[in-house]
């Protein structure tokens, strides 16, 4: 099944993939020429020195395997750069938008200078064509695109329809990222380890507090747990209140009533973007929808198809 197509604003911003002119030199900031009436700047290819671009501190990516930037340098020393980097001139350096890894491959080769097309963006629009290059070839790991949606939603105040939009998401698989920033700094730490999977940390997130879902991932790494074993773990502690043994104090997990309870919860969760606590017994019970803003609010009313008039 096709991938839906990801930010308009990403071909815009990159040129598409229109053939490139002849490189031009580089000239300083300071004295640039201005292009003439007629040139798109978005064909304006230069040269710049190496030294003279910085990575963003936008970027969502902060990994970057060493056996991967060495296969790319070698064959950029076959083939050369042949994709400019994308940058922005920022306090006397060009700020990368987009191709830091190809910006990384070139100072393993102490390349003396790099091809790029220098694009007009603010933070915003820097954070969110990032973001949509790095999704676009599978490059970040769960967390990091959990971060990057984060940032969105508070440094830019975006709703999560909003990011889903801009980034080709589901409202859901936005809001599912985010859950993953709930879990603790370890259990956090696993997944980008590739100790757990985010199927683990799902299921995970089921327990309601943080001794729970610590010790639970240490026991999914111990022994080697798949996500259906995780579950039945997890089911047992929200139904039965059992304890799970580990080198700290055992704990008991308060909660629903059994297995069917938690699994409906999370169903409910996903469904609805937010925390839900389902209460249930024999028969009766009540849904906890919680939300953090008004715009949260008005999306949970469009759910349930319900207006406020």
């Amino acid at each position: 099944m096709a991938k839906p197509a990801l930010g308009r604003g990403l071909g815009a911003l990159l040129g598409g993939n229109s053939p490139l002119p002849p490189a031009t030199p580089a000239l300083p900031i300071s004295s640039a020429a201005p292009s003439p009436p007629t040139t798109d700047n978005r064909e304006r290819v230069q040269r710049v020195p190496l030294d003279r671009i910085r990575a963003s501190a936008l970027q969502p990516r902060k990994e970057f395997a060493a056996e991967a930037l060495q296969e790319l340098a070698d064959s950029i020393r076959a083939q050369g750069i042949v994709q400019p980097l994308i940058v922005r001139e920022r306090d006397g350096f060009f700020e990368l938008i987009a191709g830091e890894r190809r910006w990384r491959a070139a100072q393993l080769l102490n390349l003396p200078e790099v091809p790029i097309i220098t694009r007009e963006a603010d933070d915003r629009s820097v954070l969110e064509l990032a973001l949509i290059e790095n999704l676009q070839r599978e490059n970040l790991n769960a967390l990091e695109e959990a971060l990057g949606y984060s940032q969105l939603a508070e440094q830019f105040r975006l709703t999560q329809e909003e990011i889903a939009t801009k980034v080709g998401k589901s409202r859901a698989a936005v809001a599912n990222a985010t859950r993953l920033l709930k879990l603790p700094a370890t259990v956090q730490s696993s997944i980008r380890e590739g100790k757990i999977s985010v199927g683990h940390a799902k299921v995970i997130l089921g327990l309601a507090d943080e001794k729970s879902q610590k010790l639970a991932s240490e026991r999914i790494v111990k022994e080697g747990l798949n996500v259906r074993q995780t579950e039945g773990l997890v089911a047992k502690l929200l139904s039965r209140g059992q304890k799970i043994s580990g080198d700290h104090q055992n704990i008991t997990a308060m909660v629903p009533v059994d297995s069917n309870v938690a699994r409906l919860e999370d169903k409910l969760r996903e469904k609805f973007g937010t925390k839900v606590h389902l209460k249930y017994t024999r028969g009766k019970g009540a849904v906890e929808i919680s939300f953090f803003s008004d715009d949260e609010l008005q999306r949970v009313l469009e759910i349930l198809n319900i207006t406020a008039d």
